[in-house]
């Protein structure tokens, strides 16, 4: 088949490089954005006289048919035409002839791919966002229903003071909203048009980029040629983003991995989200989550690769950056079925509130609040955590916990403590007491919940 290029060579390309350089295979997913970016390309071409109406017309018509064919599943893809720009160049020419040769004109495949690129992502980014905060509302879900469940709250792994269940669901959705945020923010990166910078130089023809922005949808245009044809910056920075939203959700996942296990049972997780062994009869494991857990490495994979690719090339454009379209449509796959999958999960899980509860009661988690209390009574700090933890070694020494102290036996560390000491000690009092903005006080996790239902009402 004739290549584009074929009037400087002699020699037909050899099968095994046709093989080796496509990108067919993959980049075909990219059909829709090329097909866009050409028919407003076209539509500029002819309202410039750059080519007659007439054939931009007709250039606009054989793209919407190919578009077609292509949806129906009836288009057949070439790979000795390498990549989707070819593929349907090609289609456009032998549908309506001579003026399909004239499309390309003031573009390349250069600032085209580019376009495609940016294009995808402005859209998968929009279906981001959207996941994110489908995710964000079964969370908040959760959390309203279990706005007076207790539990432990961990550092280190180790038990640390109780708080309410919502207070720990409502933390992964601010850390979700901080991922939505900068997937929002990265669209002002994407959405910049590169198309019209050509292969790196711009062109002699009398060109209107900002008619083909606004037609597009693009904030603005990119101000220079070379940089629009090899910048990848906008991928990167959302497999960046990528990166951390995959993040959190592993932290999630591996949580849910710990609290369903037999050594928690803080939840059990639904038989449509859990397998069995093939040899265990009894198992019931959380592979959906471990599985979730175990994508974070692809999308970080991703990361890597892009950045590694990019690192050493020189200005402008290097066919190199083909190689850039695999891990960013990896990390989109990867996102939006764990982002799916995990929304669909949370509802289903059953939170054993009762085991919860008892456990935060355990291992002195009240320990913090008699301090605070000593505090109160003008004790310094460092001296009232010092009291405490004297008070802590004695209830160890003598198999006792903090609640079942008598008054006199507090009274042996510190003359200031009082029998008001007595009624803040269990992990409800604990909790009722966290009132500082952020904390887990229940007032505070309810401004919280109601913070972010109207929040996410509104998207």
């Amino acid at each position: 088949m004739k290549k584009p290029w074929a009037g400087r060579f002699s020699q037909n390309t050899s099968k095994t490089v046709e093989t080796f350089t496509e990108s067919i295979s993959f980049d075909k997913r990219l059909w829709k954005h090329d097909i866009n970016g050409s028919v407003a390309h076209a539509k500029m071409l002819g309202r410039q006289g750059i080519i007659s109406l007439k054939e931009s017309r007709a250039i606009v018509k054989g793209l919407e048919e190919i578009a077609s064919e292509i949806a129906s599943g009836k288009f057949i893809f070439n790979s000795a035409l390498e990549d989707i720009h070819m593929n349907i160049e090609a289609a456009l020419s032998e549908k309506i002839g001579s003026a399909g040769g004239k499309l390309h004109t003031a573009r390349s495949r250069n600032d085209q791919v580019a376009l495609d690129l940016r294009l995808y992502l402005r859209e998968e980014t929009r279906l981001i966002t959207g996941l994110i905060r489908e995710l964000q509302i079964a969370l908040l879900k959760a959390a309203a229903q279990h706005r007076d469940s207790l539990m432990p709250g961990y550092t280190h792994l180790q038990r640390a003071q109780p708080i309410l269940l919502a207070h720990h669901l409502l933390a992964y959705i601010e850390m979700l909203d901080r991922d939505k945020a900068r997937y929002e923010d990265s669209l002002k990166r994407i959405n910049i048009l590169p198309l019209g910078s050509c292969a790196m130089a711009g062109t002699t023809l009398p060109t209107d980029r900002a008619y083909v922005a606004k037609l597009l949808g693009f904030d603005s245009v990119s101000g220079n040629s070379i940089d629009a044809v090899s910048d990848r910056d906008f991928a990167i920075e959302f497999l960046c983003c990528s990166a951390m939203l995959i993040m959190h959700l592993s932290r999630f996942a591996e949580e849910l991995v710990l609290w369903s296990s037999e050594e928690f049972r803080f939840v059990e997780i639904s038989d449509r989200f859990t397998t069995g062994s093939s040899i265990m009869p009894q198992k019931k494991n959380p592979d959906v989550a471990e599985l979730l857990r175990g994508k974070t490495g692809r999308v970080y994979g991703s990361l890597i690769s892009l950045l590694t690719l990019m690192k050493g090339l020189p200005l402008s454009y290097n066919r190199d950056m083909q190689e850039d379209k695999l891990p960013v449509f990896d990390a989109v796959d990867t996102v939006k079925s764990s982002l799916s999958v995990l929304a669909e999960m949370l509802p289903e899980i059953r939170f054993n509130t009762e085991k919860m509860r008892k456990t935060a009661g355990e291992g002195f988690s009240t320990a913090t609040d008699i301090a605070e209390y000593l505090v109160g009574k003008k004790v310094p700090f460092r001296e009232a955590h010092e009291i405490t933890g004297k008070i802590v070694r004695y209830c160890i020494d003598n198999g006792k916990d903090l609640q079942s102290l008598s008054l006199d036996e507090f009274r042996l560390f510190s003359g200031r403590i009082g029998s008001d000491i007595l009624s803040m000690l269990g992990p409800e009092d604990s909790v009722r007491a966290r009132k500082s903005f952020g904390g887990t006080s229940p007032a505070g996790v309810q401004s919280r919940i109601d913070y972010y239902a109207k929040a996410l009402k509104k998207k």
